[in-house]
């Protein structure tokens, strides 16, 4: 989530006609800003030609597109500006991006109502028409600008790689000669956007904007900022979740060259300095004794022996079609499996950091921002500001996958608490190490799940009953109100709740205990664990019942043509009913998962090998529903890229606890896919004219199920935990 597990309450579209382009919910216009162009029927300011709030052109015809979501190497800084770039007309070369302010009357997310933020993979889906009628206003603009200066009709006008030409008498302007006098113009309350045959950027390569910066090492990421006098921070957290400081001791801390300041914090104790080392020896120094009356205690294994009990009960009712518990007793056969599922990190590559300058009026923060409406309330809350008090300066982040979009905005309240502590004297940079992130962060739910299944005579499924054992990632935060529903969190059973598969008799139960690990959005959110258990039970009735599992999918799916469609082509271009080539002393097998996350439909094949009880994915052919495809080449890396991340957790991926204690520190103990662990990815994309939609997340949480069923079809076994142990 790069990627937040916000489930999208609404899909339509929020922008409305009328002066100019407005946001929906009682927003004011996102063009009532200051700044040269015209806005709601009112001249404002000549000077560089400024239509609405995401596009600049400047008299040296550069065109900024503002991009209100953020760039966490998922791509948002190339597909949004081509939704500019295509309706304008503009070259490519001329755009340049620049992050929006935190500013959620002008730059929300239109899936989420008032609030700005990216994640749930929603950047291009809610940006869609948004910013075409963006870059559609200001092309308009531009052509009335020519036609008044050229005295001619606009119709007669063409616009083309950030030419204007009128091709009759042969005049041609460039965008930043019109500038001036598009400035001057009315903004149209309405504008017609491009035939997709008209396309000449979506659905092409363009090359990423960021590209460049990142591999050159001049693009800006948290930990390069650098302020006047700035004072780096690292923070001693409690070793278990719940403990709070009794007492500390700071003189070794104070005493190691070059520390200035070490305060308490309701996080910990923070010890400051002018460079981390010195902050990090000073706080290694530090002698802390912990208060652990509220802390949590529990190992993994005691948690797991509590869901298991809690499995065995009957749960909140997520989904019931049919009459389940008849149609299980009425079956000819039944078959029940139980799924384990640990806590996993996000382990993103750039860990937490945040630059806090705290002054008496105003508060300004530098980071990779993900959620800025809620990090905006949070820090305001702690340093006694409103709101709108507080700046939010959006950089690149090294990842995130959700991490950064936490719901109680943790890292950076926990900046702000420091900056409070020092009354604001010096600027803060707050950097978590590895340690910090992978022990006193947050977490994807561990999580069980039992499902039992009916066959009648003829081997078709009657009934299908899951139960689902998992903490909720949204008790207690901001997001309670609208996505907990009934007792029911739509993260924990999405996936589980809106199967597809053709099935009469369908339940799914939630159990949600209360757990003092905390607990957030990892990407692809629920669907982590739904559809690895889904998809692995499906295959097992399969082998129960002698078909083919492919087939019983597609069978299953018949009403379903956007998960049948990408099934069909990921069966078809990996050679599905093939036999795969065998090696002496190797077991190969192939393996079949098909899912949908975030309105996007993914299928994958994974192709595997097993030698000597030791396990390689050879091959995977992924194929990709993600409606009108924006920019090809980002979609296939999104796609590899979710499914290296999505093979970190099925091979390696563990978080465990003894004694509530988390034992993995670094990558050592949590490691990543490796180069050499890497298959061979073919991506194929269903052509579509549907609405786009995320690819950030949903190649993810496939590439498990169709590995575990790749392992049975070479080895016989089946895999019900993750990580995968032969």
């Amino acid at each position: 989530m790069d990627t937040l597990g916000i489930v999208n309450l609404s899909r339509r579209d929020f922008l409305k006609a009328g002066a100019g382009l407005t946001l929906g919910l009682a927003a004011p216009s996102v063009f009532a800003q200051a700044g040269p162009g015209r806005a709601g029927g009112k001249a404002v300011a000549a000077g560089a030609f400024e239509p609405n709030a995401f596009v600049r052109i400047g008299t040296d015809s550069r065109v900024t597109v503002v991009v209100k979501h953020l760039e966490m190497g998922q791509g948002t800084y190339t597909g949004l500006p081509t939704l500019v770039a295509e309706e304008l007309d503009a070259d490519w070369g001329q755009v340049i991006v620049q992050p929006a302010p935190a500013d959620a009357s002008r730059y929300n997310n239109l899936f989420w109502g008032p609030a700005q933020g990216t994640g749930g993979s929603t950047a291009i889906a809610n940006s869609w028409e948004q910013l075409r009628k963006a870059g559609a206003t200001a092309r308009a603009m531009l052509v009335a600008a020519a036609a008044q200066r050229w005295r001619v009709e606009p119709g007669a006008i063409t616009v083309s790689r950030g030419t204007v030409l009128h091709k009759a008498s042969g005049r041609k302007a460039s965008f930043g000669q019109l500038a001036a006098d598009a400035a001057k113009q009315l903004v149209p309350a309405e504008v017609k956007l491009k035939d997709p045959k008209s396309f000449v950027y979506i659905g092409k390569r363009v090359p990423r904007p960021d590209s460049r910066a990142k591999s050159t090492g001049t693009a800006i990421f948290t930990q390069d900022v650098k302020l006047p006098g700035m004072l780096t921070a690292v923070v001693a957290h409690p070793p278990r979740f719940g403990a709070r400081v009794k007492s500390f001791d700071a003189a070794k801390a104070k005493a190691v060259k070059g520390v200035t300041d070490v305060v308490a914090i309701p996080q910990g104790v923070a010890v400051l300095a002018g460079d981390f080392w010195t902050a990090k020896s000073g706080r290694d120094a530090l002698l802390i004794a912990w208060d652990e009356t509220g802390a949590f205690k529990l190992g993994s294994a005691g948690i797991l022996a509590e869901y298991q009990k809690l499995a065995a009960t009957l749960g909140l009712s997520a989904r019931r079609d049919g009459d389940v518990a008849r149609a299980l007793a009425g079956a000819a056969k039944t078959l029940e499996a139980a799924y384990e599922f640990p806590y996993l990190a996000h382990a993103a590559m750039e860990p937490m950091n945040c630059v806090v300058k705290l002054g008496a009026n105003a508060c300004e923060v530098w980071n990779g921002e993900q959620l800025q409406t809620v990090d905006q309330a949070a820090v305001a809350s702690v340093v006694g500001l409103k709101p709108e008090q507080v700046s939010l300066n959006m950089l690149y982040a090294g990842g995130s996958f959700g991490r950064r979009a936490n719901p109680r905005s943790d890292y950076l309240v926990e900046a702000a608490a420091i900056a409070k502590a020092i009354n604001g004297r010096a600027p803060v940079k707050l950097v978590w190490t590895r340690e910090d992130d992978m022990q006193a962060g947050y977490y994807r739910p561990l999580n069980y799940h039992v499902i039992k299944a009916g066959l009648d005579a003829q081997g078709r499924i009657t009934a299908w009953h899951q139960r689902i054992v998992g903490q909720s990632i949204l008790a207690g935060t901001a997001f309670e109100s609208a996505l907990v529903k009934n007792g029911i969190d739509v993260t924990s059973v999405e996936g589980a709740s809106t199967l597809p598969y053709a099935i009469p008799n369908l339940g799914v139960e939630l159990h949600s205990p209360k757990m003092g690990v905390p607990v957030q959005w990892w990407r692809s959110v629920g669907s982590t664990h739904t559809a690895f258990s889904t998809e692995t039970f499906l295959d097992e009735i399969a082998a129960a019942t002698g078909k083919d599992p492919y087939e019983l999918r597609r069978t299953l799916l018949a009403k379903h043509l956007r998960h049948k469609g990408v099934l069909e082509l990921a069966a078809q271009r990996a050679g599905w009913g093939k036999p795969l080539a065998q090696a002496a002393g190797a077991q190969r097998g192939r393996g079949i998962a098909v899912h949908e996350s975030f309105n996007t439909f993914v299928a994958q094949v994974a192709e595997v090998t097993v030698v000597e009880g030791r396990l390689k994915v050879d091959r995977v052919v992924c194929a990709v529903d993600c409606g009108v495809a924006v920019n090809p080449s980002v979609i296939r890396a999104q796609m590899e890229s979710g499914i290296a991340f999505g093979l970190t957790a099925a091979l390696h991926g563990a978080i465990t606890l003894k004694d509530g204690v988390v034992e993995q520190s670094n990558f050592h103990d949590y490691p990543p896919l490796r180069m050499n662990e890497m298959p061979r990815i073919d991506v194929h994309i269903v052509a579509s004219s549907e609405k786009p939609s995320g690819v950030g997340e949903p190649a993810t949480p496939v590439i498990a199920p169709a590995v575990a069923n790749a392992v049975f079809a070479a080895t016989g076994k089946r895999v019900r935990s993750l990580p995968i142990r032969l």
